[in-house]
């Protein structure tokens, strides 16, 4: 008997770790940026207006009138650019850039599948010769700007990393709700 519960015990374990996650190569450059000593949101900008191909956009709150001007100016210079952000994080009207996006006619969907979609992820390029993949604790907030306490990773130039965020991206957008009017995020979608 002791010895079956071992051997579950093991079995189980091994199924945990199978889950962990995926193991790349290192490549390319990194940089770092911490609010709000350092201007993240600016590096944030810059990167979208190094936009070529696409821009894909996870985040948990979004109320920065700059970046959400970075995307519109990159779709406007025929940039493929798609936001998801949480369901209800984006239900108040106060400050969400969201509707900008939408009137500016970026595809936004909301996830509502999770009790948090707390991704701050932003995807450039993911399929061309120089990918970006920006992540770390930043939301795209004023607060997060002057007054948190903050972290941003810009992770440039590793094809296999973009991939791996453009594919949970995806898998993220299949379960979440397109909104299509700036009403329409009151409803959660």
């Amino acid at each position: 008997m002791h010895r079956l519960i071992v051997a579950v015990l093991l079995s189980v374990g091994s199924i945990a770790v199978a889950d962990a996650g995926v193991s790349m190569p290192s490549r390319g450059s990194v940089e770092v940026a911490f609010a709000p000593h350092d201007d993240a949101e600016q590096a944030i900008v810059g990167v979208i207006d190094d936009a070529r191909r696409e821009v894909l956009v996870q985040i948990y709150i979004f109320t920065s009138r700059p970046i959400a001007r970075a995307l519109l100016r990159a779709a406007a210079r025929g940039v493929q650019v798609a936001v998801l952000a949480d369901g209800s994080m984006h239900r108040r009207p106060k400050g969400n850039a969201l509707p900008m996006l939408i009137d500016g006619g970026i595809p936004v969907a909301l996830e509502t599948e999770f009790a948090a979609a707390h991704n701050k992820v932003l995807i450039v390029d993911a399929g061309g010769a120089r990918p970006t993949v920006v992540t770390g604790s930043y939301n795209f907030t004023w607060s997060a700007r002057h007054k948190n306490a903050e972290n941003l990773l810009i992770l440039r130039d590793n094809p296999e990393l973009a991939r791996a965020y453009a594919d949970n991206w995806h898998r993220h957008r299949r379960l979440a709700r397109p909104v299509t009017s700036p009403a329409a995020l009151r409803q959660g979608g």
